[in-house]
């Protein structure tokens, strides 16, 4: 065994751990910005016209940026990185800066004027006398440009991740997060129509996100000098990779905005219940599935550029144990304490008591299929990191047409019986989407033999099952019905709400040291 294989893992541990933190300030900061939305926006009118005008360019940010671009740009760079020197890799990262900048200018231009038509698209629903098309349109076409400025800033995020710089490309979203707060509580008072706030907001920080990370780029020599090259070898195989992954990397994100579709034909107040549930599981997702998977698709990259097939499949198999252990309490919690932290975070003002109750079961719905979405966000990056992004692409459209199937049944299903909540479906359909997707991604990297698991796996899911049941059962012995929970003061919901957490987690953990679990046995070892 090498040096350099002995400490592998202890990086990828310790990036990942870099990335969480970061991604933690920036969860934080995002969930006191939805609070600020709830407390002074609601379940409203408005707050779906800005949350439709919102997704659209940050549904293109997840295709373009997050997505495509990663699974494009990543493998290649590391590949450049891998066998070829620093000025070759340095011309390789000016023609991809000059090429898809130009490309996303143009698209964001089509974007600012066909506003009108792609709100239109997104949302059927708002056709009609309450003003909200018009608004969302307004709103689009200061939000789209946020389009442009957020995928140059991913492109940044990228080179600095491919030079192992984690920690900028994960604080970056705590821009974002502050100037919305700073819009919606002071700005937006001063306006005539205070959700406009926003929009300007949203621009305003894709400006300010891109400039941030300018002289970061600069210290590692990487900062691009900007070339149309289209030609260029390394841009061709990476656009190559890119226009699949557009699909195939986002299926969640389309999932996610055919159930918007469908929300916007159903009462007023839908679109933001599943906002609001939507972000809640995002923190855990993004806390540490997606801070996992930001690390390991540089790392799986450079493995399989440098032919070392066993440490790929090694490190792709502790990655998926590491979320096994983290991500099913997760889901388990947030069903269990839906309503504890929906009501603590976002009840007052006005969000009313209807909106908790709508909420609750849409986070509910979501969490169900937490797992799915966590494992989409690791299993994905094996296949961009072999270059392959077209399998994705295929599993995607399986998911894709099985939400739609079940989105549409089930909001009209739950219509026609006058159920309270048909928005239930959209989320529960995503999540039903989500986990299929999981599987088949799973399925195609074992048929293709890229992933040898270790030993221990059916104990290690029985231990963390056994754990969550007794996490659930301490959780259960501090229920408290909704009455209550709506009826105490903030000081009381979030104190009782942290003894629960604590509890619960305390709880799990405890569970798996007495069944024998140890943090050793998490360790990255190669043979």
């Amino acid at each position: 065994m090498t040096t350099k294989k002995r400490t592998s893992g202890l990086k990828l541990a310790l990036k990942t751990s870099v990335v969480s933190g970061m991604t933690l300030i920036s969860r934080i900061l995002g969930l006191v910005r939805d609070i600020v939305f709830a407390r002074y926006f609601g379940a409203s009118l408005v707050m779906d016209a800005f949350l439709v005008a919102q997704r659209i360019p940050n549904m293109l940010r997840r295709f373009f940026a997050e997505g495509a671009f990663s699974a494009g740009f990543i493998p290649v760079m590391a590949r450049y990185r891998e066998k070829h020197d620093h000025e070759e890799a340095r011309e390789f990262v000016d023609a991809v800066a000059g090429t898809f900048g130009i490309v996303l200018f143009l698209v964001t231009l089509l974007g600012v004027i066909a506003s009108p038509l792609l709100v239109l698209i997104v949302a059927p629903g708002f056709i009609g006398d309450g003003g909200d098309f018009d608004l969302a349109a307004l709103m689009l076409r200061f939000t789209f440009p946020y389009l442009l400025f957020v995928s140059l800033t991913a492109f940044a995020g990228g080179v600095l991740n491919t030079y192992g710089r984690f920690g900028v490309p994960a604080f970056t979203p705590v821009i974002l997060n502050v100037v919305l707060i700073v819009a919606a509580i002071w700005v937006a008072p001063m306006l005539e129509q205070p959700v406009m706030a926003l929009a300007y907001a949203i621009l305003v920080a894709g400006i300010l996100q891109l400039l941030f990370q300018l002289p970061f780029l600069a210290r590692i020599r990487a900062f691009p000098r900007p070339i149309w090259a289209p030609r260029h070898d390394g841009v061709r195989r990476a656009f190559r990779l890119m226009v699949p992954a557009v699909f195939g990397s986002s299926v969640a994100q389309i999932n996610v905005l055919i159930g918007g579709v469908i929300a916007s034909l159903l009462p007023v107040g839908s679109i933001s219940y599943l906002y609001f549930s939507d972000r809640l599981m995002e923190f855990p997702l993004g806390l540490f599935s997606i801070a996992l998977a930001t690390v390991t698709l540089p790392t799986l990259s450079r493995l399989w550029a440098s032919d070392d097939k066993t440490e790929f499949s090694q490190t792709l198999d502790w990655s998926m144990r590491l979320a096994m252990l983290i991500v099913l309490p997760a889901a388990a919690g947030l069903v269990v304490l839906a309503g504890p932290l929906i009501t603590t975070l976002f009840y007052g003002g006005i969000f009313d008591e209807k909106s908790v109750g709508m909420t609750r079961l849409a986070l509910q719905a979501y969490a169900l299929g937490l797992i799915g979405f966590s494992f989409v966000k690791i299993l994905a990056p094996a296949f961009f990191a072999r270059e392959d992004t077209r399998t994705p692409v295929l599993f995607g459209l399986v998911a894709l047409g099985v939400n739609f199937v079940l989105s549409i049944a089930s909001a009209w299903y739950l219509t026609s019986v006058d159920f309270a909540g048909p928005h239930v479906g959209l989320a529960g359909a995503t999540s039903v989407a989500a986990i299929l997707n999981a599987a088949l991604l799973y399925r195609g990297l074992h048929k293709d033999d890229v992933i040898q698991h270790s030993t221990g796996w059916l104990l290690l899911m029985v231990r963390v099952i056994a754990a969550n049941i007794a996490m659930c059962a301490v959780l259960l012995l501090l229920y408290r019905p909704p009455e209550w929970w709506l009826g105490v003061g903030s000081f009381d919901r979030v104190y009782w709400l942290g003894v629960s957490v604590v509890a619960g987690a305390a709880a799990y953990f405890v569970s798996l040291l007495i069944l024998g679990l140890r943090p050793s046995q998490f360790r990255f070892r190669v043979n």
